[in-house]
């Protein structure tokens, strides 16, 4: 059987060069195992960093979690990335996404009329690079989305993008499917 293997080094705090330490305990601390993910983007402390805090913003914004999860779900889904469809449908779960609303999130949609139009004016932004028909942004408006959500969620996809594009350029895999191949080389 053929392990998954990524293109770039998947770090843990013993290997990740001194600079990404701070950020790689503190993930470590609050969740447990590292996401393969942070461990691949540890070995550019500055990356790395630039992540973390980008990240911390948005959370400490207006959007609220549930939302955040939903454009992570939909990016992932759109840039191709395996490795994050499948760390944001555990998140999603988490913070109380059914089911049924994770695979909808993941097609840009949602049963809530508030949040798929959010989801749609997102996939227009993603698919046209940026320029995107008034109408999308009006409905976004209409479905009581303020300025200030709306340019978090672009923030959002910004950063799930940037996410999704190192998982997929670096064949980073899913969560859990490297730990094999790490056993193996310790061996």
């Amino acid at each position: 059987m053929k392990t998954a293997m990524s293109r770039f080094q998947i770090h843990d705090d013993l290997t990740a060069p001194e600079g990404s330490l701070p950020v790689l305990k503190g993930a470590l601390a609050g969740g447990g195992q590292l996401p393969n993910f942070l461990g691949v983007l540890a070995g550019s402390p500055a990356a790395l960093r630039a992540y973390a805090r980008f990240r911390s913003e948005l959370r400490h914004g207006q959007l609220d979690l549930a939302t955040l999860e939903r454009i992570a779900l939909a990016v992932a889904e759109f840039h191709g990335s395996a490795a994050g469809v499948a760390m944001h449908r555990r998140a999603a779960r988490a913070a109380g996404i059914g089911i049924d609303e994770v695979a909808r999130a993941r097609e840009f949609d949602s049963a809530d009329p508030r949040e798929a139009a959010l989801l749609r004016y997102l996939h227009e932004l993603l698919e046209n690079r940026g320029r995107l028909a008034m109408h999308f942004h009006e409905e976004a408006r209409e479905a009581d989305w303020s300025d200030e959500e709306i340019l978090e969620a672009i923030a959002s996809v910004a950063l799930e993008s940037f996410a999704a594009l190192v998982t997929v350029a670096g064949e980073v895999p899913v969560d859990g499917s490297v730990e094999e191949s790490r056993a193996l080389r310790a061996a």
